[in-house]
């Protein structure tokens, strides 16, 4: 009940800490004692193993949010679509884009977030972090985090920092949104790329656009119990580029363009989206208790009453056909815990 996608066993021992003292005396108890320790958010980027997790959950449920001009400072169990819809009613620009992510505010570094055009990178400054290895509360810098897409220092080392708290610099824009990167976005709102619109207007924009690919929270809408997006998007290197290119053709015929972005020297992103669907994974695809999202294919859901098992089953699947008719392997966003892909 914890999860988004509502699935995996029990905990061992399930503590709630409700400060940044809780957490840190929870997990340097743990870690004296040797006890495994899963640190919990908002549960909305995590896939549990149906045997559950034989050691202590911390529920990281602190609060505090402190907004002086554009500068915010965040405790790491604050709600992150709450604080979006409470920074953009004060006015400041830069996290707009970002509204309806479900989960926590500590996990947004982890995950370096990113939706619309906007990234958590964009704007944070600072992440205070407990450094397990050191046994210490110590602040990073942006510049220390290594951030880059859906990924970062927290992420590639994933027992040792325990976040708690965010701090930003935001962008005071006269009650205008951060200029809109993002096309589809731009296009629902009547404006180009690069403009900027009344900031309440961006906010509104993106919760439609989510809210049609299932990504805005419902307990009546099954498409919603997901882990978002359950795949990440290919990066692909000049000679892996190609060889797609060829594997392209010969599948969908000369005539068919895939979706390709520039993501850095010597490097290419696609859509992994394209990919599940052009591989013949629809929207819906699958007949039991796990299937793909009837809104959007990146979306793998617990139609009720699935296990983690069948969840893993479809991602499998999907996987495989990708790279059969592609040789893109997928790479699975969500944390993974007690299972692997």
């Amino acid at each position: 009940p914890l999860t988004t996608l509502r699935l995996g066993g029990p905990a061992r021992r399930l503590v709630t800490a409700e400060s940044d003292e809780d957490i840190v005396r929870v997990v340097r108890e743990a870690d004296a004692d040797g006890t495994p320790l899963l640190v919990l958010g908002g549960g909305s980027n995590l896939v549990v193993s149906d045997d559950g997790f034989d050691g202590t959950v911390v529920r990281v449920a602190s609060t505090g949010v402190h907004l002086e001009g554009t500068g915010l400072e965040v405790a790491a169990g604050e709600n992150w679509a709450a604080l979006v819809d409470r920074v953009v009613a004060a006015g400041p620009a830069g996290i707009e884009c970002l509204a309806g992510i479900p989960g926590s505010v500590g996990a947004t570094p982890v995950q370096n977030v990113g939706a619309y055009g906007q990234e958590v990178a964009d704007v944070l400054t600072e992440v205070v972090a407990l450094d397990r290895a050191a046994g210490e509360v110590v602040t990073l810098s942006a510049a220390d985090c290594g951030f880059a897409y859906r990924h970062s220092r927290f992420k590639a080392e994933p027992n040792r920092w325990v976040v708690l708290r965010v701090r930003m610099e935001l962008e005071d824009a006269g009650g205008l949104s951060a200029p809109l990167k993002y096309a589809e976005t731009a296009r629902l709102l009547g404006v180009s790329p690069g403009d900027r619109v009344p900031i309440g207007e961006a906010r509104a924009g993106v919760l439609r656009l989510r809210a049609g690919k299932g990504m805005v929270l419902d307990p009546d809408d099954h498409d919603t119990w997901s882990a978002g997006s359950f795949f990440t998007n290919p990066i692909l290197d000049e000679d892996t580029l190609a060889a797609f290119r060829r594997r392209v053709v010969e599948r969908l015929g000369s005539d068919v363009a895939p979706p390709l972005y520039p993501a850095g020297e010597g490097l290419t992103k696609t859509s992994a989206a394209w990919l599940i669907e052009r591989a013949g994974f629809t929207k819906g695809y699958g007949d039991g208790p796990a299937r793909i999202s009837g809104k959007h294919t990146l979306a793998l859901t617990n139609r009720g009453g699935a296990r983690t098992a069948d969840l893993l089953a479809l991602a499998r699947e999907v996987r495989a056909g990708v790279r059969e008719a592609f040789g893109v392997t997928l790479v699975n966003e969500p944390v993974t815990v007690g299972v692997e892909l």
